[in-house]
């Protein structure tokens, strides 16, 4: 990731993709269920769904429990605003109308397999970052230049998870 300068109302965003060798439909089952992602991702500790919400469909609610070693534990509660199967699922952070981020994957064909991209994008609404950037506002765009690049490192990881698991699970 290369700096931008971006602050936290620039909406910045980032994204990283990886082929898997393994059908849509098959990628799709993983990606669409957020309680199978605790156990690929550094920060995200447990997922539950909310209310008598069990399937993702537009709507549905979860929340997950976080963990960062600079900024402690918190729980949110997201809501899917995308479900379109095999190709995109969605969620926005806290507020659908105005999320503290939003979260996408999005599945392609590729070479009789799967182009399995993940975005996310920060803002508009309040999240925890503000509270480093209200702190030190001079360091703004470091603060979220700092996180998005730790995002994208976390967000390959993931990716290269889901790719093994998946590729490792035809054998």
């Amino acid at each position: 990731m290369e700096w931008t300068g971006a602050r936290y109302a620039d909406n910045p965003t980032v994204e990283v993709s990886v082929h898997i060798d393994a059908p849509i439909e098959k990628v799709w089952e993983f990606v669409s269920d957020p309680t199978l992602m605790p156990e690929l991702s550094d920060e995200l500790q447990a997922v539950e769904w909310l209310e008598g919400d069990s399937v993702p469909v537009v709507g549905a609610r979860f929340a997950g429990r976080n963990s960062h070693p600079s900024l402690g534990e918190w729980t949110t509660t997201s809501y899917i605003v995308v479900c379109d199967p095999p190709r995109r699922f969605a969620w926005a952070v806290e507020d659908p109308d105005r999320p503290s981020a939003t979260w996408r994957f999005v599945l392609t064909p590729d070479d009789n397999g799967t182009r399995l991209s993940q975005w996310m994008q920060i803002g508009p609404g309040r999240s925890g970052l503000n509270i480093a950037i209200d702190a030190m506002p001079d360091k703004e765009q470091k603060i979220v230049f700092v996180r998005m690049r730790e995002h994208e490192t976390h967000m390959t990881r993931t990716l290269e998870r889901i790719k093994a698991k998946l590729e490792g699970a035809r054998d």
